[in-house]
């Protein structure tokens, strides 16, 4: 099963570009197959995603039907995976 997540920052380049090919690699690594892709904050609102990854100061931009992974960091992987792992195994 393909699942769609959308990395969110700012402006949508720098920091959710990176995440992104974080996400990716997590991913890929856990088996599941995922179209991961990075957008500022103003364009998520509108993206239908499984799962969205951000940090906690675009948490309140989602609506609470979205599931929504909160991470401490944009490039460090062990960060990202501890927030993200749990989250991702819900798909498996």
């Amino acid at each position: 099963m393909m699942i769609n997540i959308v990395t969110v920052c700012g402006n949508g380049i720098g920091s959710s570009l990176l995440l992104k090919m974080k996400v990716e690699t997590i991913c890929k690594e856990m088996g599941i197959e995922a179209n991961v892709e990075s957008c500022d904050s103003n364009a998520a609102v509108g993206k239908g995603a499984d799962l969205f990854v951000t940090v906690k100061e675009f948490k309140s931009i989602f609506e609470d039907d979205q599931k929504v992974a909160i991470v401490k960091s944009y490039t460090n992987r062990k960060k990202i995976e501890e927030d993200l792992v749990p989250v991702l195994e819900e798909f498996k």
